[in-house]
């Protein structure tokens, strides 16, 4: 990654929102990876973050307005647009995507944006409710038309103390999509199968039988992979997260759904399978259950389909195979037990006993056929980076 940011020039335009001091660690690791970054605040974007601190970080002047005849003379803004390899936009404001999406120019962020030829990374962070207004989606996806590419923001907790999607990613995420701005897609060519989130099995027509699955991991893992320049078809469970660029989605609710849609999606290369799938369903009622005082009406379990093992025994079984294991005790034991038993290549092993599901965050440990390594804790963004590129890496040395 550091290899394709080396020696590049970004411009990095510095949006108004409460996530704009985080610009000040991706300034000092663009230049701790070689990089040499021009610095831009847009409208308000001094309120969050001083032109002293992140001149002090770039090791250049801050940029900000217009009218100041100094700059424009040194380097006017049309002369600016133009002079970097990448435009970076972090954090992507909603006010400012808006601006940038109908093609406004009234300061000089915006006027950059538009009056450039060079490509363009917005990494947004706003509001979930923000985030999630028709206004701003339709936004994104003008930018993406356009020729920009956006970021999907994290899901979790915000600063106004709300939850949802909307998040800055995390800086290594951030790193590794501007490196793929330059460098090699490894994965080009490639088809990847991707399964995330819960399965719910109905009860009656109101109740089911699920899991506490967010999904958060299984589409961090798609867009990593996407990001590789993979062919990405991610099967998706009951979850509410924004589908990430350039995945093809599919939206499944049970585990025999979840099957379907895997083998409809075959041939594929790599087969990530990180969907908790549950491992029991029940003939569904066909009106809800009523509670009259006596026993409860009995629930008979049946199997589920395991997917993970299907894939892995497949006709058409993908090139490199990987499970997951969600496992509250003997994680290492387990995790190999299944690989093997599921005729899967690798299998990511965690222990949800520390709070996993519903996190931003995990530890996990990669099982092979060579032993286990302990990746120790890490945002489940950076997961996926790491697992993209050591799949990127298991393509590579058979080529």
């Amino acid at each position: 990654m550091r290899q394709n940011v080396q020696g590049r020039t970004i411009l990095l335009i510095v949006g108004g929102g409460i996530a704009a001091f985080r610009a000040l660690d991706l300034v000092r690791e663009l230049r701790r990876a070689g990089a040499h970054v021009l610095p831009v605040l847009s409208r308000n974007a001094d309120r969050f973050v001083t032109p002293l601190s992140l001149s002090a970080l770039a090791g250049e002047k801050v940029r900000q307005s217009l009218w100041d005849l100094e700059d424009e003379a040194a380097m006017g803004h049309i002369q600016l647009s133009r002079a970097a390899d990448l435009i970076v936009v972090c954090p992507a404001s909603a006010s400012l995507i808006a601006r940038a999406a109908s093609g406004q120019a009234d300061d000089l962020a915006s006027t950059l944006l538009l009056a450039t030829d060079t490509p363009v990374l917005f990494v947004p962070a706003m509001n979930v409710r923000m985030w999630l207004h028709p206004a701003t989606q339709r936004n994104i996806e003008q930018l993406r038309a356009d020729g920009a590419t956006v970021m999907p923001p994290d899901d979790g907790e915000m600063a106004c103390g709300e939850f949802g999607p909307g998040r800055l990613p995390e800086v290594p995420a951030i790193m590794s999509a501007i490196a793929a701005q330059f460098g090699e897609r490894p994965l080009a060519g490639r088809h990847a199968l991707v399964t995330a989130g819960p399965t719910h099995e109905p009860i009656d027509p109101v109740r089911f039988i699920g899991n506490h699955s967010s999904g958060k991991q299984g589409f961090a893992i798609a867009a990593a992979l996407a990001q590789a320049g993979a062919r990405v078809t991610l099967v998706a469970g009951p979850v509410h997260l924004p589908t990430p660029a350039g995945v093809t989605r599919i939206d499944v609710t049970t585990a025999r759904q979840m099957q379907a849609a895997c083998e409809a999606a075959l041939p594929a290369d790599i087969a990530v399978m990180v969907a908790a799938v549950a491992d029991w369903r029940a003939e569904p009622a066909t009106a809800k259950l009523k509670k009259d005082g006596g026993a409860p009406p009995p629930l008979t379990l049946v199997e589920n389909p395991d997917i993970l093992a299907g894939i892995g025994h497949h006709a058409q079984r993908p090139t490199l195979v990987v499970g997951f294991a969600a496992e509250t005790g003997d994680l290492i034991a387990h995790a190999s037990a299944k690989r093997v038993k599921k005729r899967a290549d690798w299998i990511v092993a965690n222990d949800v006993s520390e709070g996993v599901f519903g996190s931003d965050s995990n530890h996990v440990h990669l099982v092979t056929a060579s032993g286990a390594a302990d990746w120790g804790p890490a945002s489940k963004q950076a997961v996926a980076q790491r697992l993209a590129a050591a799949i990127a890496d298991h393509f590579r040395a058979f080529t």
